[in-house]
């Protein structure tokens, strides 16, 4: 079954962001409620900073993968191949728990005339990437940005990553890794053409 994909349009969503100090507030509260004194000397700064470092973890939520795709180049001397851009690191986070996602990202697409900027691919990922999610959904909106933008014959993305719900709470099983893929086009329609894809981002 197809993932169902929410990109999450970004209308007015600077007027319902609460402001700096709200946050800082909220950050106060959590350190209470963790048992923590937010006055002590180690912590005064501590809401300033978490409030920040969100920004920079959540920056994906203020880009826009469409923009970032935009621009595609199709002076490609006729190269209508599998273009593979694998082992792109990422850095998430567990709309479960807030806590981090680490993993690494293989995607890939076979052109129809047009490519992109290699920086681009990567950039998606890092887009996605800086929001809160779930690993199957983010591998399908990867898949779906690239898809709508460059119109390829076919798109392959795959995920493996650990996640620190599992591995600091709950069960604790450190080390365990979690893969998760999309195909559209040639790549769903073609099986050979998952192998294939599966067997070069494999290859070192």
């Amino acid at each position: 079954m197809d993932a169902i994909v929410k990109n999450f349009p970004h209308n007015n969503r600077d007027s319902e962001r609460p402001s700096q100090k709200e946050a800082e507030d909220a950050i106060r509260v959590l350190l209470r409620w963790a048992g923590d004194d937010p006055s002590r000397e180690g912590l005064i700064d501590t809401p300033n900073r978490v409030a920040k470092a969100y920004r920079e973890l959540f920056a994906g939520y203020d880009m826009d993968a469409e923009d970032v795709l935009g621009r595609t180049f199709e002076e490609v001397a006729g190269y209508d191949d599998m273009v593979l851009v694998k082992d792109i690191p990422f850095y998430s986070h567990c709309e479960h728990h807030m806590v981090p996602i680490i993993g690494k990202a293989h995607v890939a697409y076979i052109p129809d005339g047009k490519v992109l900027g290699l920086s681009k691919i990567a950039r998606v990922v890092e887009i996605y990437g800086r929001r809160l999610q779930t690993q199957e959904t983010m591998t399908a909106q990867i898949a779906k940005a690239i898809d709508d933008t460059l119109a390829p014959r076919g798109v392959a993305v795959m995920l493996e990553a650990e996640h620190m719900c599992m591995a600091m709470r709950g069960v604790q099983k450190q080390g365990s890794t979690t893969l998760t893929t999309t195909f559209t086009g040639t790549f769903k329609a073609e099986p050979a053409e998952q192998v294939r894809f599966m067997t070069m981002v494999r290859s070192r």
